[in-house]
């Protein structure tokens, strides 16, 4: 089944543009792109919209010639000209860009469908021949969504539908967003995902992991959760505190660590009421102005490597659990893949083999669950002024796809619930 609308104007009455196998479907689902009806050969601009939360625009475009029964195939066709070329299925949508600099798709409802409109045009006059509305959902049919709010815990419970039980994942963030968490629930993960920065990152004086270990324990506890150890998904400043709760917390199992640092960044780390991790600083001036007016913040870290930041490194030879790292080489936020490259030899000195790492060539420091708008620049929390986060669309958005899945396995290998548990459940 596939919804499709299409307009009935004197030359496109027999136009059609469709998405297959249905127009309604997951964020991270791919769709299948088709149009029919067109002239043999004919000419054409495909273009996708949408508006977020905010009310920004996003949008892209691109020019494709019909074959010679007047068909268009989106996996199969090249895109000749436009925001992107060449054979791209889901090029209309990573290729859209804001309608003003510096802005990244906000969505903050998950419960809402972010929607695409897709379109065709006559490429010389411009006027519309067909269009189709793509919801594209981030939570699935039974999935429950709970405030927790709990001690010191403050976050958002995804819990897939069923008994379970499930593997379950903290997912950590610097600002609140909920998609990541939501779309890992709908694959049958039970996911608590808790926002780094409460307060205006600003105001803190430091992070306390007793407050974090509070949530790996209600994660422990929660009914639905069957796997030894709970999975930590993490990015950026994320990233570190992912480390350090591996380092010093029980019950870590395995760590997904994207686009982070190697030592404690910005703030003191401290647990059962003592300092464990002094902070490796920053120098904002440092900060590198582009010619877009976002500013380039890559050599804005100290060294960590640098004889007097060494304490700062977070001991992750300590760790019981598995690590998967994960580096964009185009990360324009901090060098991640020295400092990926760094936890690897650390590792190796040390006589482990509890690690797995990749790099993706052009990709930058933004990885997302796959088929949003590729965001180059946008406000950072922290300084609350637009950043360079890097990468290449194309690169860009192959790495989120190929990252997604591979995210998904390495949980599921690392996180698996015991089978006599799931029959104890039965």
């Amino acid at each position: 089944m596939f919804f499709v609308l299409f307009f009935s104007a004197e030359m496109s009455s027999q136009v059609r543009l469709m998405l297959l196998p249905n127009a309604r479907c997951f964020f991270d689902d791919p769709v299948q792109v088709t149009v029919t009806g067109l002239r043999s050969k004919q000419l054409v601009t495909m273009k996708a919209r949408s508006t977020d939360d905010k009310g920004v625009m996003f949008s892209s475009s691109a020019t494709y010639r019909a074959d010679g029964s007047g068909e268009i195939h989106l996996d199969r066709d090249p895109s000749l000209s436009g925001s992107y070329v060449g054979v791209e299925p889901m090029g209309l949508l990573w290729s859209m860009k804001a309608d003003t600099l510096h802005k990244r798709l906000h969505e903050k409802n998950p419960l809402i469908p972010y929607v695409v409109k897709f379109s065709v045009h006559e490429e010389e006059e411009g006027s519309m021949l067909a269009e189709v509305i793509n919801e594209r959902f981030v939570i699935g049919d039974g999935v429950s969504r709970d405030q927790v709010k709990k001690g010191n815990i403050h976050g958002v419970l995804f819990t897939p539908p069923g008994r379970g039980p499930f593997p379950a994942v903290l997912d950590l963030s610097s600002s609140r967003s909920e998609r990541r968490a939501c779309l890992l629930a709908n694959k049958g993960f039970v996911v608590l995902s808790i926002t780094l920065y409460n307060d205006k990152p600003a105001n803190l004086k430091e992070i306390h992991l007793d407050y974090l270990e509070e949530a790996v324990d209600f994660l422990k506890q929660h009914s639905k959760v069957g796997s030894e150890g709970i999975g930590v998904l993490s990015r950026s400043k994320g990233s570190d505190i992912a480390l350090s709760l591996a380092a010093f917390v029980p019950g870590i199992k395995a760590v997904v660590w994207i686009n982070g640092c190697n030592a404690n960044v910005a703030l003191p780390l401290s647990y059962k009421k003592r300092q464990i991790l002094p902070p490796l600083l920053l120098n904002l001036t440092k900060l590198i102005p582009t010619q877009s007016g976002a500013l380039n913040g890559k050599y804005v870290l100290d060294n960590p490597l640098a004889e007097e930041n060494k304490d700062t490194l977070i001991p992750i030879e300590r760790a019981k659990g598995h690590f998967l790292f994960v580096a964009s080489e185009d990360d324009i936020n901090w060098d991640s893949k020295a400092y990926m490259d760094d936890m690897v030899e650390r590792l190796r000195r040390h006589g482990k083999e509890n690690f797995e790492s990749v790099s993706y060539p052009g990709a930058g420091h933004l990885l997302e669950p796959p088929y949003g708008p590729h965001c180059y620049s946008c406000s950072h929390i922290t300084i609350s002024k637009p950043v360079v986060w890097g990468g290449e669309a194309r690169a860009h958005a192959a790495a989120e796809v190929h990252l997604w899945k591979k995210i998904q396995e390495f949980f599921r290998t690392h996180l698996s619930c015991d089978a006599a548990q799931i029959k104890a459940m039965l």
